[in-house]
């Protein structure tokens, strides 16, 4: 049954699929920072340890989030990591271990790769796709990964 919610069909299909590729980045982030969780070591060990694991439980909300902004236009969203992969801009780094610093970066840059694209995605949700409610939303999401990202940011600042 197709969702009567003031979207043109077509916009809410082009919208469901920016927001599969923002589930993609957000599922990647995810196993990358729970990745470095597991991984990290060294002198900064307790604290990162604990930080990339408060960060993973935040970017799993997000996950569901996303997934569930797509299903209330009414439209299907990516649940493989086959799709994933595929439809993610972020880059894994598979076998390679880093130093905890280097983790640290690798995660900030990824969090402003999320939202630089989440800047263009909430311009085409609003003027091209006519979809005020998922701009929103986005918003909100870019203002979560602006935090993270400071978060990360400062902690380089030693």
């Amino acid at each position: 049954m197709s969702a009567q919610i003031g979207i043109e069909s077509k916009n809410r299909q082009a919208v469901s699929n920016i927001l599969n590729r923002v589930l993609a980045n957000e599922y990647v982030l995810l196993v990358k920072t729970k990745n470095f969780h597991w991984n990290v070591a060294g002198t900064h060990f307790s604290e990162l340890h604990k930080f990339f694991d408060e960060q993973y439980g935040q970017i799993a909300g997000f996950v569901d989030d996303v997934a569930e902004r797509s299903r209330s236009l009414g439209e299907k969203t990516a649940g493989s990591l086959t799709e994933f992969l595929k439809l993610t801009s972020l880059k894994e780094h598979p076998g390679k271990h880093r130093e905890s610093l280097s983790m640290v970066e690798n995660l900030l840059n990824d969090h402003e790769t999320i939202i630089r694209e989440l800047r263009v995605d909430q311009e085409a949700c609003s003027n091209k796709y006519k979809d005020a409610g998922t701009c929103d939303f986005l918003t909100g999401l870019m203002e979560e990964h602006e935090k993270m990202a400071w978060m990360l940011r400062s902690y380089l600042e030693e």
